[in-house]
């Protein structure tokens, strides 16, 4: 499967239909888990690379690159 670069963050329009459907608490709940999902990616990948780092080092930095570097 071939990604066209200009459309990489279009939305499929079923998707869009999926979404609308759903309450707004539910899309609320959704974008949570989504950002729940990224943090704990980021904090596993940067744990692997800094194994000498602590829990609040890793924090720290997962929110700095979370938030481009505003924290």
């Amino acid at each position: 499967m071939n990604l066209d670069w200009r459309r990489i963050e279009v939305m499929d329009e079923v998707m869009a239909e999926v979404l609308r459907r759903k309450t707004p608490a539910e899309r609320i709940a959704i974008g949570f888990g989504l950002w729940r999902s990224a943090q704990k990616l980021l904090r596993g990948q940067l744990a692997s690379l800094h194994p000498d780092w602590d829990a609040q080092r890793l924090a720290r930095e997962v929110a700095r690159r979370l938030s481009h570097g505003a924290v």
